[in-house]
């Protein structure tokens, strides 16, 4: 699967945002035998919904701001944390480098771990960006393989050929050019004559 989506994940890796591949990964996965009802619903509302990658970070930034900054936590504290972060994930992975604001405001919000502790983080942000956006990625192309298995929405002979590398680069390239073709006009239907009374 990574080796079928690398030029996607090159792509989200210099632009940092995993929005910049959706059309790409949409057609994609259609190639790879994903229905095409389910990529249309999965993967727009993936991007926003499923940010895998920004809810690892956000958790894994505060347990460390707050060991880092000698923050006593309990276990009740950090599934509090975990479940607010959880939430506050959603619809934060349109803006690359969004994520370190949004970590900041929950923070100061919940009032248990300090924010100052997110300069510690200020260096290496953007590095976690580019991380965040490719799990982003990859985890909508995975979810959106499951749902379609789930709902029996996946043709896996052609997914296993797909991905084992046995289909064809030039089956790629028919279908981009099938979605990219221009609309044609509507055909121009004769006026109608009136009958005369």
């Amino acid at each position: 699967m990574l080796r079928y989506l690398k030029d996607e994940i090159f792509t989200v890796l210099g632009t940092s945002s995993s929005e910049s591949v959706v059309p790409q990964l949409m057609r994609k996965l259609e190639h790879a035998g994903v229905s095409k009802p389910v990529v249309g619903l999965v993967i727009p509302s993936g991007v926003t919904f499923n940010p895998d990658g920004q809810c690892i970070y956000y958790t894994m930034a505060a347990i460390f701001i707050a060991q880092a900054t000698n923050t006593p936590l309990t276990l009740t504290d950090q599934l509090v944390v975990l479940g607010v972060l959880m939430v506050t994930s959603k619809g934060s992975a349109g803006v690359t480098g969004s994520g370190f604001i949004t970590l900041a405001a929950t923070l100061a919000s919940m009032g248990k771990i300090p924010v100052a502790g997110m300069v510690l983080l200020l260096g290496v942000d953007r590095f976690m960006s580019e991380a965040r956006a490719i799990t982003n990625t990859i985890g909508n192309a995975v979810g959106t393989m499951a749902v379609a298995a789930w709902v029996g929405a996946l043709d896996r002979e052609r997914m296993h050929r797909v991905l084992d590398g046995e289909s064809s680069v030039e089956e790629l390239r028919i279908l981009q050019q099938e979605d990219d073709e221009p609309l044609k006009p509507p055909v121009e239907l004769a006026p109608v004559r009136q009958a005369s009374a």
